[in-house]
């Protein structure tokens, strides 16, 4: 068997190939902090099936079904107000011979620490009904590892009632269990809750079950109805909080708006507050498989939320700092100075990682220096940033003792042993980094967007020396960046195609393929204007722009295909960082006409997902099929794909600040479909500016004494 048809071995780490789940296209993800809830759109979690209610890595619920007079009842509808909440408006199936049914049930959700759902019961019929409402519940408590490789077996609770509670513990672990409790007391037999219930002509009949996983806060039940206890609620008042510090982002277009919206919601579920007392916030990577920090992940969405606020780059950038690798674990990849791949807290995490922290990426550690200068730039406190130079400094180390394996002056990567990733840049998958021929790549690999953010990583920390006063130390960060300009443009570019390899191999040959990855070189300017001309025009093409994003493999490679993970597929944040790249580079041809076209063609493709962009989807030609196809598995909310629209704003509107120096440079090029755009209460530092832009035009800036507005 020839490498390029040799499938892997089965990896229990979060590479990119989910595996055997099927399409969860119909299901319905609720997710708040490290907590998520993946269910049909009945609201049912079925057995069997890659659903369930997950708290700490582990799924606490693993049925969950309702049944109305012993069937399941007919969907209607489903709302879902804020990534943590959902109305499902169901109703009872009608009596055979009949169209109509007269009871109405609403199942109204919210996930938390745990979840909580009120069921409602409302009779449309002139005369009393008679229901019987049962709710089925289980769980299995296996590892979210184990649910997306389709492995879970078929494990049960053991179940225990008292007094009207129904308790569910792990056979394995005691310390794992679950309480259900009602406030309308059931008939409770072992995995079952039942309610014998007439409701009256016109009336209505409602009761709330309480799911607390153990270790989970326990807070009193809410008071008042359905709308008082949500907006009473923690995720709601979290929420709150969150939108209360943002910059409100708006414009004329009805579409931009929605979608924005919907990003802050997301971004503002996904995010985790460290329990390690500091109460710092950092995001999780997305719902379902990915709700945990990541290092590559959690770093680029917080430098694309930063139009939003600061706190959860720092916060981010904090929590990534107290983790980074200090000594040489070959299990793990750990390694001095480099930060995380990801974390886990399941009850599978000692038999995959040997701990509860992954290193195996490659990525992370240089944009952790790249976060740490834009975070000061944007006006995070000084003092904080101060604190991580350390850090910053260790993961230059990295780069230069252990990123570097073989001193040819580009980062590398290879797995320390076959638990490992086998690719470990934001392409993971296994068949992710391939030649145009469509034949895989052999490790070690040293990919040309790692040389890019190492490029941006040494810039950045010469950036933050000047800031602390360390003159010879900027020096030579800037030397060593210019070095590695130079020797990128001379081993990586490929005459012969007009793009940057996407990568070298273990036997320093250039992996000729066409890629999104090289759109990132120019996002971290390692890209020559010669050379970034002639790329615009391949990244302009049909082989790349799908019409609702750029592929990421050009669909005449050998290895394309549309609906693969990494080989001809789309991915927002991908696309996002290609317009940032290309706006970076305005003042060559093409680079703004593609950028528009690459944005209108993304927001399309969101407002097709309801104002929701997902991890992925299909890079099927738009010309033939209007709608993008969406990826069978892709994870949705998911963090980058949620921020990628503020990475668009952020771009076209052209901000740039520069907090110390009290300096606001702006570039706009606003695409005209959006019209006018509105920044309001926009934190930098400890003053608040608001601006209106359109097109090339600043409008409006209210900026406080002392600052200096630069328009470009």
């Amino acid at each position: 068997m020839s490498h390029s048809d040799a499938q892997p071995s089965p990896t229990p780490l979060n590479a990119g190939e989910p595996a055997g789940l099927g399409g969860h296209g119909g299901n319905v993800t609720l997710v708040e902090g490290g907590t998520f809830c993946l269910s049909d759109r009945l609201g049912d979690v079925e057995p069997g099936k890659p659903q369930g209610l997950f708290f700490r890595d582990a799924r606490v619920i693993s049925r969950w079904e309702l049944l109305v007079d012993g069937k399941k009842p007919e969907p209607l509808s489903v709302l879902s107000p804020e990534a943590f909440a959902a109305r499902f408006v169901l109703r009872r199936p009608p009596q055979a011979g009949m169209a109509d049914s007269t009871l109405l049930v609403v199942r109204d959700r919210l996930v938390a620490e745990g979840m909580h759902e009120v069921i409602t019961l409302e009779n449309m019929s002139r005369e009393a009904t008679a229901v019987v409402l049962e709710v089925h519940v289980d769980a299995d408590f296996v590892d979210l590892f184990s649910v997306k490789e389709g492995r879970a077996g078929g494990r049960r609770a053991e179940m225990t009632t008292a007094d009207g509670e129904l308790l569910l513990h792990d056979r394995a672990d005691l310390a794992r269990g679950l309480a259900l409790t009602s406030t309308v007391e059931p008939m409770v037999l072992p995995g079952t809750m039942i309610w014998r219930i007439v409701v009256p002509a016109g009336g209505r009949w409602q009761t709330e079950i309480a799911a607390l996983p153990a270790g989970a806060a326990q807070r009193p039940p809410m008071q008042g109805s359905v709308g008082e206890r949500y907006r009473a609620s923690e995720p709601v008042k979290k929420i709150q909080a969150w939108r209360a510090t943002a910059t409100d982002i708006t414009s004329d277009s009805l579409m931009l708006n929605r979608i924005l919206r919907r990003s802050e919601s997301d971004l503002g579920a996904l995010q985790i507050h460290s329990d390690s007392g500091t109460g710092r916030p950092f995001v999780a990577a997305g719902a379902p498989w990915f709700m945990t920090l990541f290092g590559r992940d959690s770093l680029l969405t917080a430098w694309m939320s930063l139009p939003l606020e600061t706190d959860l780059a720092l916060g981010t950038l904090q929590q990534l700092a107290e983790l980074q690798g200090e000594t040489v674990d070959p299990l793990v990849e750990e390694e001095p100075g480099r930060i995380m791949h990801e974390m886990r807290r399941g009850p599978a995490v000692g038999q995959v990682l040997g701990g509860q922290i992954y290193y195996g990426t490659v990525d992370a550690t240089p944009l952790f220096v790249m976060l740490l200068a834009e975070c000061l730039r944007w006006g995070a406190d000084p003092a904080s940033i101060a604190t991580l130079l350390p850090a910053a400094d260790a993961a230059i180390g990295w780069i230069t003792d252990f990123g570097d394996r073989d001193d040819d002056g580009f980062v590398e990567y290879v797995r320390a042993t076959d638990r490992g990733l086998i690719n470990q840049g934001w392409k993971d998958s296994f068949d992710g980094i391939n030649f145009a021929s469509g034949q895989l790549a052999q490790a070690p690999i040293a990919l040309c967007e790692v040389q890019g953010y190492v490029y941006a990583a040494l810039l950045a920390r010469a950036e933050l020396a000047d800031a602390f006063d360390d003159e010879p130390l900027a020096r030579k960060m800037r030397e060593r960046a210019v070095a590695l300009r130079t020797k990128f443009a001379e081993q990586f570019w490929l005459p012969q195609c007009g793009w940057y390899a996407v990568a070298l191999d273990g036997n320093k040959r250039q992996v000729d393929a066409l890629t999104s990855n090289a759109a990132h070189c120019l996002w971290s300017g390692i890209a020559t204007d010669e050379h970034a001309e002639i790329l615009i025009r391949h990244l302009s093409s049909p082989e790349m722009d799908s019409g609702f994003g750029l592929r990421t493999l050009a669909s005449n490679m050998g290895a394309y295909n549309p609906m693969s993970y990494h080989c001809g597929s789309v991915w927002p944040h991908d696309t996002a960082i290609a317009v940032a790249g290309l706006m970076r580079y305005q003042h060559v041809p093409g680079a703004i006409e593609l950028a528009t076209q690459l944005s209108a063609g993304l927001l399309d493709a969101a407002a097709a997902f309801d104002g929701r962009l997902p991890e992925l989807f299909c890079g099927f030609p738009r010309g033939r099929f209007a709608a993008p196809v969406p990826y069978p598995t892709s994870c949705s909310p998911q963090a980058w794909a949620s921020a990628a629209p503020l990475l668009l704003i952020r771009s076209f509107v052209g901000i740039d600040p520069d907090v110390p120096a009290k300096t606001l440079t702006v570039r706009p090029r606003v695409p005209a479909s959006w019209g006018i755009v509105r920044l309001a209460d926009f934190r930098l530092g400890t003053d608040t500016i608001d601006m209106e832009v359109r097109g090339t035009e600043i409008l409006t800036a209210s900026l406080p004494e002392g600052w200096e507005l630069v328009i470009e």
